[in-house]
């Protein structure tokens, strides 16, 4: 998978996110991954089902793959973040 076929959701509008993986499948993309990390988790589920059911009907769950990241806060404690990955196929 090339790297323009993935998606971090961040701190932007969900809708911001769900364009951005609607645009990549228009363009011939078969694959779209969708990458969160902590609180950002919901959205990432958000967008992954916003655009199966209300734009790319095709579109199924690849794979759905969970981890946790560890993560060095400002004051240097290490900290686990949970993270996940959401493949979309048409």
């Amino acid at each position: 998978m090339r790297d323009e076929n993935v998606v971090f959701i961040g701190k932007k509008g969900t809708m911001a996110y769900v364009l951005a993986v609607v645009t990549q499948m228009n363009q011939n993309a078969t694959e779209v991954t969708i990458k969160a990390r902590g609180k950002a988790i919901s959205k990432a589920v958000d967008v992954a089902e916003i655009v199966r059911n209300k734009f790319i009907k095709e579109a199924k769950i690849g794979s759905i793959d969970i981890s946790t990241d560890e993560v060095i806060a400002e004051g240097g404690n290490r900290l686990n973040v949970s993270a996940i990955e959401i493949k979309i196929v048409k």
